[in-house]
């Protein structure tokens, strides 16, 4: 940008000018002292805008408790509660020391940050505090995932020590790769990008969702399904959790949380593509926000007549878990789609997360949150989908300073992009399963991770927690009583 000179200033002054360098150094004083203000705003809209996403996310930690505590069953619920807060605190404490360094800590190499530790430094010319709350809240939420994955049967120390690790060195180490500008498949590392294109996962449909729920399928594999989730014959047995209103309440709270997770992965607002102009980065966040909605609402729908046709029933529990898995579809694309394609996101999504489910029970896999299916699976048809449908305009602005880089495939962009998704795929399903999958499996030999068979039917809020959540007795439940839901056949009316 152009600075004010006094002396160029000065030539254009008259004859009859008494001190025409003196007046021209005023004027330029003031000119600068406006410039100056205008960037310290800039700074403060920014860092609010970037505030005000980081509250968002960390209030989806609320909606993990809820939907979490709804979908156990009673006996467990403060179980559910309590390693939802140990997730936040622990992951807290371990991103603060490790996480936030590893993830962001340039300069560095490709692999792994190197500087910030325990916020050293900070604030610097790259980062502000903002930021490093920013990415704790995602930080979180990915150990958020693992829990349900692993609800109703794992012991509590378990829980610390697998939160712990995954916010200090798993999940930090994914988001080095993809999002730091050092990391060998960032779209922002534009001296080095994997296939001229690196991994447009905007707010990470890989590097949360899938880290999280392949993290949480290796922990509930290992550990098995929980006492009568299958009969003797092999057979799938539901084990309802006993709040839909607490579902309910934590898919609204998830949905009001996601605005800050998608539209806040832009970092700040105030960025103009064209000085002047009404369109500017303003615009992107809004568009992302609308193609995070879309994306929602289709799966949800898609959802509930898929399962109708399925299963008989309106259930709300599987709306809630579609309208969630288009959520995590969406995050990868969110910013670089059009509105239109969000459409076609939510509706694959859906059935993506009922093939899942299928899947989980004819290999008698036990999620009692379908965290693995939803995150996981819905999270890598995520990925898929951004690399198809990228929009060449759309990807040249959110991550410039490449023109001409590689979009989606179905959007005249070739299939550059398409491998450095799969590779990412890959790479995120190698990591996690040389991290976690060992991690879980030393709990598990040194009987450190599941309860005892005796602790699991009584549950834990009693065996654990010191009483119950509620005031709740064993006839208070309707399968005691026989009441239970049954396939009601189509028929003429809907």
């Amino acid at each position: 940008m152009e600075t004010c000179s006094p002396d160029q200033l000065a030539q254009f002054f008259g004859a009859n000018a008494t001190n025409a360098t003196a007046a021209a150094s005023y004027i330029c004083g003031r000119f600068s002292a406006v410039s100056a203000s205008l960037s310290d705003t800039s700074y403060a809209v920014d860092s609010t805008y970037l505030l005000f996403s980081a509250y968002l996310v960390f209030s989806m930690q609320l909606g993990f408790a809820m939907l979490c505590a709804g979908s156990v069953r009673a006996k467990n619920t403060m179980n559910i509660m309590l390693t939802n807060v140990l997730d936040a605190a622990t992951g807290g404490l371990f991103y603060y020391l490790f996480g936030f360094a590893f993830a962001f800590g340039s300069p560095s190499n490709g692999f792994i940050g190197r500087h910030f530790f325990g916020l050293k430094s900070v604030p610097s010319p790259l980062f502000d505090y903002s930021y490093f709350l920013y990415q704790w809240a995602f930080a979180i939420a990915a150990a958020g995932i693992t829990s349900g994955s692993i609800a109703e049967r794992t012991q509590f120390v378990a829980y610390l020590i697998y939160s712990s690790f995954l916010t200090g060195f798993v999940y930090p180490v994914v988001s080095h790769w993809f999002w730091s500008s050092d990391g060998w498949a960032s779209a922002a590392n534009t001296d080095n990008l994997l296939f001229g294109s690196g991994v447009i996962d905007f707010a990470g449909s890989g590097v949360v969702h899938m880290v999280g729920g392949i993290a949480g399928l290796y922990g509930a594999l290992i550990e098995g399904p929980r006492i009568g989730r299958f009969d003797h014959g092999g057979r799938a047995v539901a084990l309802r959790g006993h709040s839909a209103s607490l579902v309910v309440l934590g898919t609204f709270l998830l949905w009001f949380g996601w605005y800050g997770f998608n539209p806040g992965s832009f970092v700040k607002i105030l960025a103009p593509y064209n000085s002047g102009s009404y369109y500017g980065q303003w615009s992107a966040v809004g568009r992302t926000a609308v193609t995070t909605t879309l994306a929602g609402c289709t799966a949800a729908l898609t959802t509930l007549f898929g399962k109708r046709i399925l299963s008989g029933h309106w259930n709300v529990t599987d709306v809630c878990n579609g309208l969630l898995g288009g959520f995590a579809a969406i995050t990868a694309g969110c910013s670089v789609v059009e509105p239109w394609a969000a459409v076609i996101c939510g509706f694959v999504a859906a059935w993506v997360l009922i093939g899942c489910n299928k899947l989980a029970e004819k290999v008698k896999y036990d999620d009692p949150l379908e965290a693995a299916q939803l995150h996981g699976g819905c999270g890598a048809w995520g990925i898929i989908f951004t690399a198809l449908f990228a929009t060449k305009k759309y990807v040249e602005e959110v991550y410039p300073g490449k023109p001409g880089r590689p979009h989606g495939l179905f959007m005249g962009g070739g299939g550059r992009l398409l491998a450095a998704h799969l590779i990412q795929i890959l790479v995120i399903i190698g990591w996690v399963s040389a991290t976690m999958g060992p991690l879980f499996y030393g709990l598990h030999k040194l009987k450190l991770l599941r309860i005892s068979a005796e602790d699991e039917m009584a549950g834990m809020d009693l065996t654990r927690h010191g009483g119950f959540a509620y005031v709740y007795h064993d006839e208070d439940d309707p399968q005691k009583h026989g009441v239970q839901m049954r396939r009601i056949e189509p028929s003429g009316s809907i």
